[in-house]
């Protein structure tokens, strides 16, 4: 019963609470695997791969020992508790709504100044329209990242599978990057990343359709998923674009140039208000993923 009780309580937690102002555990294992990163970088998949099984399986493993060895309600304490850090979806609102305010506003430079702080293109240099594709892409690739891939690992394995995957998420966000630096290196991370988020991903496009337009969203996942680089944030980011009749992807400015993107979606370019109906999207799903769970555990349990 941990997912159908454990999920609706990580949720309210997350609501009520936010993300941990002080001491969050992400930023913490940030730190650490920065630190590591110093100690056992090499230009080669090996030395990534040994960096990614030191800071993933290692702690995933040690939690499962001292997880075996507690009784039930404490291991379900912990659980939640884990579920409520990795879960981010009060977070994507707190991040993405003053960008929306901002552009409401016309004060173009704040809402430049908030999305910086969602993505990494080169803000200073957006125009309006831009500001709202690039907030309006954050919100429904991490609608997958820090809502719905969390809850389906929480679901499927309890603590241990939510603490696996946000750190494998964490470490592809630090080193999965095709640069120089982290292209042997940052392997590991990136191919597991999208190992593990490749079936939520598709349930996460699946939920954006059932809860959005389902034809263009399934018609956009269909045709323009295959075109985009990354095989998870391709449908999840076509099937929303086309849930929300948005049109999302195009040109974007990463580190001084500007970089052509496959089109995604269907109809106009996203405005202010595209960015609060993509969260009410995320929002919806994840209503619908409570009542699905709540509904197999009642069934299960019956």
């Amino acid at each position: 019963m941990t997912p159908t009780l454990g999920m609706p309580v990580a949720l309210l937690l997350d609501a009520i609470l936010g993300e941990p102002r002080r001491y969050h555990p992400l930023v913490g294992f940030g730190r650490f695997a920065a630190w590591l990163e110093t100690k056992v970088y090499a230009d080669a998949r090996v030395a990534g791969g040994v960096a990614w099984c030191t800071a993933v399986l290692v702690p995933v493993g040690v939690f499962c020992v001292l997880r075996a060895a507690l009784p039930a309600a404490v291991v379900f304490a912990l659980d939640v508790s884990l579920a409520y850090v990795a879960i981010g979806r009060r977070s994507l609102g707190d991040h993405a709504r003053p960008i929306a305010r901002a552009l409401s506003d016309g004060d173009l430079d704040a809402a430049r100044r908030a999305v910086s702080r969602m993505v990494s293109r080169d803000s200073e240099v957006l125009d309006a329209s831009q500001v709202a594709t690039a907030a309006t892409e954050s919100v429904l690739e991490n609608g997958h990242d820090a809502v719905f891939g969390a809850l389906f690992w929480f679901a499927l394995l309890g603590g241990p599978g939510v603490l696996l995957f946000r750190l494998a998420n964490t470490l592809d966000a630090m080193w999965g990057y095709r640069t120089p630096r982290y292209e042997s290196f940052g392997w590991a991370a990136a191919r597991t990343d999208d190992l593990l988020g490749y079936l939520p991903a598709r349930l996460t496009a699946l939920t954006y359709a059932c809860v959005g337009d389902f034809t263009k969203a399934t018609r956009c996942w269909r045709r323009q998923a295959p075109s985009w680089d990354s095989p998870n944030a391709g449908p999840v980011m076509a099937s929303g674009a086309g849930a929300l009749g948005v049109r999302l992807g195009g040109a974007a400015p990463y580190h001084g140039h500007w970089e052509e993107r496959p089109v995604l979606g269907e109809g106009d370019a996203p405005v202010a208000n595209d960015i609060l109906r993509a969260l009410r999207l995320v929002d919806r799903g994840t209503v619908a993923w409570v009542a699905v769970a709540v509904v197999i555990g009642v069934a299960t349990h019956a």
